[in-house]
């Protein structure tokens, strides 16, 4: 049987639909029942009989912190495919980011050894790689530079892979993906889906730097050929295509049929937004929309290279546009 964490969110719930619909048996854990309903949404997008496929699924109730419920999850599994993560780039944020993501892949790993599970494949991030050199496109030999000025998010997804790494070397065979900004549908209240609503009501201003773009399925796909192959202990960069952030965004609003962003949202204007936000968050304590880390990305030219994991399994990615154009599709039902 196969395990799967983080089930109810994007890569997850495409994840769990592509390995039942391949008559795999699959346990999920889940730790917030309302989130269920993300994968039978996700699950709706390909098909209509999708209960039949959401029963299909041994659901357990667990957390990834929690080792008593993680141990009774891992009983008669054999394959672990870890995609439980926290996303924030809030800086406030740092220590759950790393109990989560550390701590959480350390027990994964520790439980994967202790139970002898034949293979795992974990989710990481482009995040985790180094700046590009002499003008070349970022690849999986890019080294993470741990004096460069990294965000919250990078550093702990960084850690987490050091723990899966380090449960190599105590025997653990492991295939590692790192995707870029993963898009699909069937989650729209927050993730790449929420960038469809956002685009529904329409942006305002597209930024001048580039954004690294993957289909949901594609990262799902590449995964299990990985699983399935004789590859083991390498880690595999998945970008379908580096976009500028215009053309993404102009895109997304073609997709859902409003109006595309023209005014050019500038480094000066980006900085003051993000003292501004940083500002009204502790004044208020809202939440943190747009971070200093968040706001250099956004003008930030940066490109990547999949060529290794086209090589290796001669994959071939679906184009970015068409992506965008199904999922905006989707977005209305």
């Amino acid at each position: 049987m196969i395990l799967v964490t983080g089930g109810t969110g994007l890569v997850g719930a495409h994840l769990l639909y592509k390995l039942v619909t391949s008559d795999k048996k699959v346990r999920a854990i889940y730790r917030n029942k309302r989130k269920l309903d993300n994968v039978k949404s996700v699950f709706s997008c390909y098909t209509d009989d999708y209960e039949t496929l959401y029963n299909l699924i041994d659901w357990v109730e667990g957390d990834i912190l929690d080792i008593p419920s993680l141990s009774e999850a891992f009983k008669g599994i054999t394959k672990v495919y870890h995609c439980a993560a926290f996303v924030s780039f809030e800086p406030d944020k740092y220590q759950l980011l790393r109990k989560t993501n550390i701590e959480g892949t350390a027990n994964i790993v520790n439980l994967s050894i202790s139970n002898n599970i034949e293979k795992l494949c974990y989710v990481s991030s482009i995040a985790t790689l180094g700046k590009e050199l002499n003008n070349k496109p970022i690849d999986e030999d890019t080294n993470w530079n741990a004096e460069a000025d990294n965000n919250v998010y990078a550093i702990t997804k960084y850690g987490a892979e050091m723990e899966v790494w380090r449960g190599t070397q105590e025997g653990l065979k492991v295939v590692m993906v790192n995707p870029g900004v993963i898009l699909g549908a069937g989650i729209w209240r927050y993730g790449t889906g929420s960038l469809f609503k956002k685009a529904k009501k329409g942006f305002k201003y597209y930024t001048s730097g580039t954004v690294a773009l993957v289909d949901v399925e594609d990262v799902v796909s590449i995964m299990t050929k990985l699983m399935d192959s004789e590859v083991v202990n390498e880690r595999f960069l998945l970008v379908a295509e580096n976009w500028t952030y215009k053309d993404f965004l102009q895109a997304l609003s073609k997709s859902v049929n409003t109006n595309p962003p023209k005014k050019l949202a500038s480094s000066t204007l980006l900085k003051l937004g993000w003292k501004m936000d940083w500002l009204v968050h502790k004044l208020t304590g809202k939440r943190r929309q747009l971070t200093k880390h968040l706001a250099q990305s956004l003008s930030t030219e940066t490109y990547y290279s999949s060529d290794k994991i086209k090589d290796v399994l001669n994959y071939k990615f679906k184009p970015v546009n068409k992506t965008i154009v199904s999922i905006g599709n989707q977005y209305p039902k």
